[in-house]
């Protein structure tokens, strides 16, 4: 499996589209900070508006999806120059119909919806994305073409908005979602997107890692399969993704393992062991670092999931989950 599917499958995602928003000129939309692992996104079908959270200001154009990954509140406006306005809501049958308190006529055209995604591997890739992340579909002819058909099929199928539109709704979202962290053209953030490394040995490098966590992945050897130096692998890794090695490999150990606690009735020890720590005290500290949890609690905790992982299918460690 590749990387991308690979990491979304760990994170037990979902996705919901909450509203399309046909917002005229000079109005305001501010939205509430998210619950835990719940990440908002928007994406922008027509016109321009602007989207700031946390000191961030982006000017949006057609094309452009932004993900709020920790779920702070944000503001979205659109241009104009009379009195601002607020936002009314009309429920739906799959979402929510937002437009200006004076109905004027929309000058955007917003779909806005939110992620939910599993305490462990899901919040482990989340934290690690930028803040927030905005790529534009429009940069290029073969993203935007895409994205198009995209909208397209959004369109039409929130025009209908009946029996399965939800449904239909969420996997469109889904994939934009894959198409967004497999990307390095159109991302438009200053921090880097180690899901869509543009360096080919180093992809290759973060490719392995992720298919086979536990092994024995030194720098040594990860510089030699790359045909790098030492020094040369480390400059470039780092370049590449914003981590060190060290920092990247246990990300994926633990996004590995939380899926293993979830899945598997093995002992904390062999899921440490199938990950590649030495002892089960290390794992535990960098798990409860990673996640807040010991790996007992985070076990028997309820709720882990998307939904609910209360009751997991438990598979053997050697299964595929373990990427081993």
């Amino acid at each position: 499996m590749d990387t991308v599917s690979h990491l979304l499958r760990l994170a037990r995602l979902e996705a919901s589209l909450d509203k399309r928003c046909l917002l005229g000129g000079s109005t305001r939309m501010d939205v509430a900070p998210h619950a835990v692992r719940q990440a908002p996104f928007h994406i922008l079908l027509e016109g321009t508006c602007r989207f700031e959270t946390g000191g961030t200001t982006l000017d949006l154009r057609p094309g452009d999806v932004v993900i709020v990954p920790r779920g702070g509140p944000h503001r979205v406006t659109t241009p104009g120059h009379g009195a601002v306005n607020g936002v009314t809501e009309t429920p739906g049958t799959a979402f929510a119909t937002t437009r200006s308190d004076d109905a004027g006529v929309p000058v955007i055209d917003l779909f806005c919806g939110h992620f939910t995604f599993g305490a462990g591997a899901g919040a482990i890739l989340f934290d690690s994305l930028p803040e927030p992340l905005h790529v534009s579909f429009g940069q290029s002819p073969e993203t935007d073409g895409v994205l198009r058909m995209l909208s397209t099929l959004m369109r039409d199928e929130a025009a209908r908005d009946s029996d399965g539109t939800a449904a239909i709704l969420s996997a469109l979202c889904t994939a934009l979602l894959a198409m967004m962290l497999r990307t390095s053209r159109g991302c438009v953030t200053d921090a880097s997107l180690w899901t869509a490394v543009p360096d080919e040995r180093i992809g290759q490098a973060i490719a392995r890692i992720v298919s086979n966590p536990g092994d024995d992945w030194s720098i040594e050897r990860l510089a030699r399969d790359a045909a790098m130096s030492r020094a040369t692998f480390i400059r470039r890794f780092v370049r590449a993704t914003g981590l060190t090695v060290g920092a990247f490999l246990a990300r994926i150990r633990l996004m590995t393992a939380s899926e293993l606690l979830l899945t598997t009735d093995s002992t904390i020890a062999t899921i440490a062991g199938s990950v590649g720590y030495q002892s089960e005290s290390a794992f535990s500290r960098s798990f409860r670092g990673a996640t807040g949890m010991t790996p007992a609690r985070f076990r028997k905790a309820p709720g882990l999931g998307a939904k609910d992982s209360t009751s997991p299918t438990r598979r053997p460690v050697g299964s595929a989950t373990s990427g081993r």
